[in-house]
This record gives C-alpha cells, structure tokens and sequence, in this order.
C-alpha cells in the first residue's frame, strides 16, 4: 500500500474527518501523507476521550508544614549558606529553565525569553536579567553554575539564535546546554487535530510536567549525571525576579536529607488564582484554584491565617535521583480550551474569536507523589516573585518591571 492510501486509511479509522477532507484537495499529499502516517493517533483519541478528566482535590488533603526564610536564626542561616555554597563551589549544581513558550499573551511574536523589558530607559531582555542573576551568584560564591534552557520545537533556533547573536550575555557558552520538550497536538471540540497554515497537524509544547521526559530523552540528565551534578533547580522563564541559586535554600534542603524542595510565597488574598501546596493522602501536593472549594480557600488555621496559604511560584529543587525517578514516571494530561487558528476543509484559515481547541499539558507538580516527602520554603513575594503573563494589568511587564526596580533599587 503507498503512503497516500495508507494516509487516508489512517485518517478514516481515526474519524479524522477533516483532516481527511484538507488531504483530498491538498496538492501536497505526500508531504502530508508522511506525517499522518507518523502520528500517533492513538494518543490522540485517548487525549481526547480523557479531555474532561478533573484533578479534583480528592482523597485525605492536609496543610503542609512550611519554613519561613525571614523566621530562620542567624545561626540557621549562616549554617545552611556555608553548606549551599560549598554544594555550588564543588559545581554539585544546575538551573534548568523552562523557557518553551511564545510570547502569546504579551502581543509578541518571539519566544517569551526574548521579550524586552524597559527598565527606567535601559531596556533589557528576559533572558538578559536571568543571566545577570546567574551572573551575581559567580560573584558572589566564585563559580558559574551550569545551565539547562529548555525549549520547545517551535522556538528552538530562534532561542539559541538569539543567545549566539548576544554572546550569552556574558555567560559562558560552555556553560549552557539547550533541550527540546515535547509536543502534543491541538484537538477540536469535535475530536479533529488542528492543521496549521503549512498543512502540517498544529502542536503545542506539552506544558512544565514535560522536563522530566524531555531531560531524559535529550540525554541531558545523563550529562548532568556524568557532570556528578547533585541538585537541580526548575523555574520559569517568566519571573524574573527567580532567585535560582538560593544556598540558603540549597542548604537547609541538603541537611534535611529531603530529595525535593520548592518555594511558596504567602497567598495575597483567599480568592487570588494560584495553586497551593499541601500534603495529599501524607504526599506533597498541589491543588490548583480551580480544584478547590470554599473551605480551603477560606479556612485558616490556629494562627489566623490561611489554613491553605502557600502559593507556588514555580521553583523547584530536586536531587538528582528524584530527577531520575521523576523522569520515569507516567504525567497524566490536563486540558484546557484555547483559542487556535486552523485550516478547514476549504483550505481556509480561520481566525477564532472564542475556544475552539484543546491543548494537553502535565504540570511537574503531577509527579510530586513520587517523592516521599519535601520541604516548602516561604520566601518574600517582592523579593522573588515578579511574574511576567500579561499583556496588561496583574502580572504583566509593568508589574513586574515594578519589583524588579524597588527591589534592586533603581
């Protein structure tokens, strides 16, 4: 059988009715029947069949005990600093950087790293202020962490276009690794996968659960093991106010023998949309906003305070076995309507003005029950957190360009 009627078979089994009309009228069969031909379709209708899944806040769902930075003896402070930096000097230590979307929601074309920000007429990049962070922690401690950028298939060359054309701003090349995460295609309220202005299937990256996978399947997690590198820290690309190599945190992580640690910030208000973190069935958890109810969003505890109060702000440290254990474990999918340009069957492109599409995505807070326990340190939200989401409003440029100036006093 050749590939244009094997295409065709494919797509009539899979009742990928739209599709199948595009491949009749397209002049570009074979390029087409080539990638239908290697697409899983079966993950596709089993992404679809499961689109209404709920991560419901079910089973025995308990606060989770948490550290707070600013509460830490001078002692304890200095203790844990002197055991960070060693960890860091002996370049025990990574930063992985999760940086695989675009600039969607902020009106940019390129990838979010590349945004520039105007700080009091000094316009800098994204990636650029990442960078000086890494950059004060050489001078602070003497060594130049190593540093995994994660990408998506979309913005790749783009992003190590953009790193080559800028010198690393500085940081040394040698120093820097990318990788590519995965994607999953974009399905119609109606089951059909979404084909792009190029007549190929419409992907999108498969959301930050996705590190763990694309660490191993890119070979990174075998270069930081052959680098005998111990802990690892995952962030965001969007805050930029990320202190990704807190040895303070690193430390107190160390000497509880934990294998995991992240970063809370105090929750501003009962009703503000952040998940929080928690201890499900005496696992860590975290239980997004639009999983709870009006207990745990507004129940406090003994002390007055939000008895579910611990935001994630998305920094994570793992040790390098729970990375490895992480990077076996099977993420399910969460869905989300979302609005996505497409080709139908006329060959058109079609603009939509409201969700018209699912994208599948894991969160790397799926896989916390792998770990047997972790430790949540509460930091101070205008020292750490300035995230960069919206165009406009709450968590936009302006707001976090805000934080970044008051905190370093600009």
């Amino acid at each position: 059988m050749d590939n244009i009627l094997k295409a065709k078979e494919i797509l009539t089994n899979n009742n990928q009715t739209n599709l199948l009309n595009i491949f009749e009228k397209t002049n570009k069969k074979q390029e087409l029947a080539e990638e239908i031909i290697h697409t899983d379709f079966e993950q596709i209708n089993r992404l679809y069949s499961n689109r209404d899944y709920k991560f419901k806040a079910e089973g025995n769902i308990e606060p989770i005990t948490c550290i707070d930075k600013n509460k830490l003896s001078q002692i304890e402070y200095k203790v844990y600093d002197e055991i960070g930096k060693d960890i860091v000097k002996k370049d025990k230590y990574a930063v992985i950087t999760m940086a695989g979307g675009q600039g969607t929601r902020l009106g940019f074309p390129g990838p979010k790293g590349t945004y520039k920000l105007n700080i009091n007429g000094n316009e800098k990049y994204i990636f650029e202020i990442l960078a000086d962070t890494l950059k004060r922690s050489k001078e602070e401690i003497g060594n130049y962490v190593y540093w995994y950028i994660m990408t998506s298939v979309e913005n790749n060359d783009e992003t190590v276009a953009f790193f080559e054309k800028n010198n690393y701003f500085g940081y040394p090349k040698e120093r820097v690794k990318f990788f590519t995460q995965k994607v999953l295609p974009l399905i119609d309220f109606n089951g059909n996968v979404l084909i792009d202005k190029d007549l190929k299937i419409k992907y999108a990256s498969d959301g930050n659960g996705g590190v763990f996978d694309a660490l191993k399947k890119s070979k990174m997690l075998d270069d930081m093991i052959e680098k005998d590198i111990n802990w690892i820290y995952v962030c965001g690309v969007d805050n930029i106010m990320a202190n990704m190599v807190d040895t303070v945190f690193l430390g107190l992580t160390t000497s509880k023998k934990m294998p995991s640690a992240s970063k809370s910030v105090k929750k501003a208000y009962p009703e503000e949309k952040v998940g929080i973190f928690c201890k499900k069935n005496g696992k860590p958890a975290i239980i997004e906003y639009t999983d709870m109810d009006d207990n745990m969003i507004y129940e406090k505890n003994e002390n007055g305070e939000l008895k579910y109060g611990e935001s994630n702000i998305l920094g994570h440290l793992f040790n390098i076995q729970a990375l490895k254990d992480l990077s076996d474990h099977e993420f399910n999918y969460h869905s989300a309507k979302k609005k996505n340009c497409y080709i139908n069957s006329n060959l058109e492109e079609v603009i939509p003005t409201e969700p018209n599409s699912y994208k599948f995505e894991s969160f790397i807070f799926d896989g916390f029950d792998t770990l047997s326990d972790m430790i949540i340190l509460r930091v101070n939200r205008e020292e750490e957190f300035a995230p960069i989401k919206n165009e406009t409003g709450k968590d936009s440029p302006e707001t976090a360009t805000a934080i970044y100036k008051n905190y370093f006093k600009i």
